[in-house]
């Protein structure tokens, strides 16, 4: 457990900013499609994690579920669709790199909500564990990805190059730094909660 709430309230918050920013930036590009995508995204987020915590797969101990708008509301409503719009504006255009870039960014989100996991924010249910949460990581961005494609035109997509994800180029270099590392902490976590 983290011992102070004010300094993780702080590093949500400046999450919460540096995602509202990233929407606002991508949104630029085409209000009108990027910005129904940001809607679409964010208020099914909500409606998920409304549902998901009212059905008791999870709670927001400490009043951050009603009294703080940080913590789901906040996070649901920026970091989500940042994280929608980016893959949207720059997944490669094949699926067969398509899926890496999503599995990264899925090990990404994963990462981050075992670490709220560990702070008095964020408490799972007994019916609910990671597994659920890599599974509807998956679906919500994979739906996503396939409404986008058919929103969003390809002028104003950003995709990374093919050539990129090949042995030894950047693209291949983060992915996996990304995945063996998350896979590592995947490893000492469930040793911890295991044992």
């Amino acid at each position: 457990m983290f011992g102070d709430d004010m300094i993780l309230k702080g590093m949500v918050l400046l999450l919460i900013l540096a995602g509202a920013l990233g929407c606002l930036v991508i949104i630029r590009t085409d209000w009108k499609r990027y910005g129904f995508l940001y809607l679409a995204s964010a208020v099914s987020a909500n409606v998920l994690c409304y549902a998901f915590v009212s059905s008791g797969f999870y709670s927001y101990p400490n009043n951050v579920l009603h009294g703080d708008a940080l913590i789901p509301y906040g996070l649901v409503s920026t970091v989500f669709p940042f994280l929608v719009l980016s893959g949207v504006r720059y997944s490669p255009e094949k699926w067969i790199w398509k899926i890496p870039f999503y599995w990264a960014v899925v090990h990404l989100g994963v990462l981050g909500e075992v670490i709220l996991r560990q702070t008095s924010f964020f408490v799972f249910g007994p019916e609910w564990d990671l597994w659920d949460s890599y599974t509807l990581w998956w679906l919500f961005y994979l739906l996503f990805e396939l409404l986008g494609g058919k929103i969003v035109p390809d002028n104003v997509r950003r995709p990374i190059n093919a050539s990129s994800f090949r042995y030894g180029k950047w693209a291949w270099i983060v992915l996996h730094i990304i995945v063996i590392s998350t896979i590592f902490l995947a490893g000492i976590y469930v040793g911890k909660t295991v044992f």
